[in-house]
């Protein structure tokens, strides 16, 4: 997901992505301890991904304040 994607969503919408992507995230890393993944640069990506949404929500906090 690029920036541009997590500033168009609105902050209910992105707190409920949060946390989706996570729940995946921990499933992928689970499933990869038990058996390798095809491509494990997917939990590289999908974690770059979650800090991404969590940096645009707490901007979005310091900016209300």
């Amino acid at each position: 997901m690029k920036i541009a994607e997590i500033k168009e969503m609105s902050t209910s919408d992105l707190l409920e992505r949060v946390e989706a992507e996570v729940v995946s995230y921990n499933q992928m890393v689970i499933n990869h301890s038990i058996s390798p993944l095809e491509n494990p640069a997917q939990l590289k990506q999908l974690r770059r991904t979650i800090a991404r949404m969590k940096t645009e929500i707490r901007q979005r906090e310091l900016n209300n304040k």
